[in-house]
């Protein structure tokens, strides 16, 4: 067996392989996400290129595309024009194709045009990175199988499939579809822990989703984000200069009724809001969902009605359903008043932010409203989380 410069242990290989693959996984998650296709942080020019650098030497991905890809997939998440939705190209598909997916979305003209603005476009860019993607992953090959002889190709070939895998699969397929929310935003979403020091952060996915913008990704104290703690020592170094993170959630429990503050509080905090309702919807209705689960049987192909299926119908905006999906849950209602008056309620909650050309002061007003006939709707669960929903106030 040819040898190469380097003799190590078993140990050793495993070391370096997953010393090489977390700095490709970090650079991934600082750079081209938090950095280029968020702007949620600048980086010095010197530490923006070694990341340009390693990427094109370790996967051989090329900033615009993949920026260009993933704004594109928050644009339309969950629709059919998403690149890689497990909820609509099914799980299996995006963990085993999601690099495919990637390619075939990255090679079109129209995606790279309005979704790539605002990526490098320097001299290295247009005559290195772009213009020779796999030079630096066939250098990298080179690179090992010196250093470590035949075993090199092994390496190599663990470097090639890390961000494949993980990212385009883990993240963009297991990240939509199975794990825990925080925050019910208007996709589907999930945080995916305890994977972290394997993927930089990007576990906390339903975190990110909520808050697009942040350079931080945790949201409560039991997740970590090992990315914000390379971001954080960056920024110590004053080699990065973090723009925004998500705003903590406070609340004044002396306040009675709903101002400006209230409002903006509950926009900026929206998914929040919709997730607290969320679980307050099924903590009231918990006997009445159970007993609508054991009676509903065998309708519109549903046998029997699946808990997963019926939270998801009841977390998603209603126009988000498809048709055949809409009747059903409409019959789920009827079988409960309350759960009927609660779905009601929390549909005109959402429509309070969604009401673009509204002034402040109509908002205010249409917020205000609903507390008020959510106090006399007769509801306690209801009642309470009114006057909780007043108490919200800006960090």
């Amino acid at each position: 067996m040819p040898e190469g410069l380097l003799s190590l242990p078993w140990w050793g290989y495993l070391a370096f392989v997953l010393v090489l693959t977390h700095v490709t996984i970090a650079s991934v998650t600082i750079y081209l996400h938090r950095c280029q296709a968020h702007r949620a942080l600048e980086l010095h020019p010197a530490i923006s290129h070694f990341f340009r650098f390693w990427l094109w030497l370790t996967t051989g991905m090329q900033t615009k595309q993949w920026a260009a890809v993933h704004r594109k997939h928050h644009a339309k998440c969950e629709t059919y024009e998403d690149p890689h939705s497990p909820q609509v190209l099914g799980l299996h598909k995006v963990l085993s194709e999601g690099a495919e997916l990637f390619r075939q979305e990255a090679a079109k003209q129209e995606t790279l045009e309005k979704y790539g603005g605002g990526t490098p476009d320097d001299w290295l860019e247009r005559n290195l990175y772009s213009r020779y993607p796999s030079a630096g992953v066939s250098l990298m090959l080179v690179i090992d199988v010196v250093l470590f002889g035949t075993i090199g190709i092994t390496l190599w070939a663990v470097q090639m499939i890390w961000i494949p895998f993980f990212a385009a699969g883990v993240i963009n397929g297991v990240g939509h579809y199975w794990g825990y929310r925080n925050f019910e935003s208007t996709d589907a979403s999930r945080n995916i822990i305890p994977w972290g020091i394997l993927i930089g952060g990007e576990e906390l996915h339903n975190n990110h989703h909520a808050y697009a913008s942040s350079a931080r990704l945790s949201s409560r104290w039991y997740e970590f984000d090992i990315g914000w703690m390379y971001i954080r020592i960056l920024q110590w170094s004053r080699l990065a200069r973090v723009k925004k993170v998500a705003p903590k959630i406070r609340f004044d429990w002396a306040k009675t009724h709903c101002d400006l503050e209230t409002l903006h509080a509950v926009i900026t905090h929206r998914f929040d809001v919709m997730s607290r309702y969320g679980k307050m919807l099924k903590a009231a209705c918990k006997d009445e969902l159970r007993r609508i689960q054991r009676t509903y049987r065998n309708y519109h192909g549903y046998e029997p009605l699946r808990k997963a299926t019926l939270k998801r119908w009841l977390a998603m905006d209603k126009r988000a359903l498809l048709h055949r999906e809409r009747e059903a849950l409409d019959t789920v209602l009827r079988h409960s008043q309350n759960l009927q008056i609660l779905y009601q309620f929390k549909q005109e909650l959402s429509a309070v932010w969604e009401r673009s050309s509204a002034s402040q002061e109509q908002l205010l007003k249409a917020l205000e409203d609903w507390c008020h006939r959510a106090e006399l709707s007769g509801i306690e669960a209801l009642q309470h989380f009114s006057r909780h929903l007043r108490c919200y106030r800006l960090a």
